[in-house]
């Protein structure tokens, strides 16, 4: 099993369309493969295939989360910033 498929990860799929989508999941190789099988979310169902752009690995499913929110909430500018490797730093309201 890769480092990446198992533990609390964030990440960024590019869709066909070129939009980007935000999750979080347990099983990384998995929710890619549901992605393009249509069984992932229903907003990446029209705009397969998905290819992985960016995620991280987080200590736990609540900071996991928190973590989606911080990335969800910002521009696609700012994500596009953070997948180029210059980093999001956000504070939680």
């Amino acid at each position: 099993m890769s480092r990446r498929a198992l533990g609390h990860h964030v990440y960024i799929v590019e869709c066909c369309d070129g939009t980007l989508y935000t999750g979080y999941t347990r099983d990384l190789e998995q929710r890619l493969k549901a992605h393009n099988q249509g069984k992932g979310a229903k907003y990446t169902r029209a705009r397969r295939p998905v290819r992985l752009v960016y995620w991280e690995s987080c200590e736990s499913r609540s900071a996991a989360l928190k973590r989606e929110r911080q990335i969800k909430a910002q521009s696609r500018e700012v994500k596009l910033q953070l997948i180029q490797g210059q980093g999001l730093e956000v504070a939680v309201p």
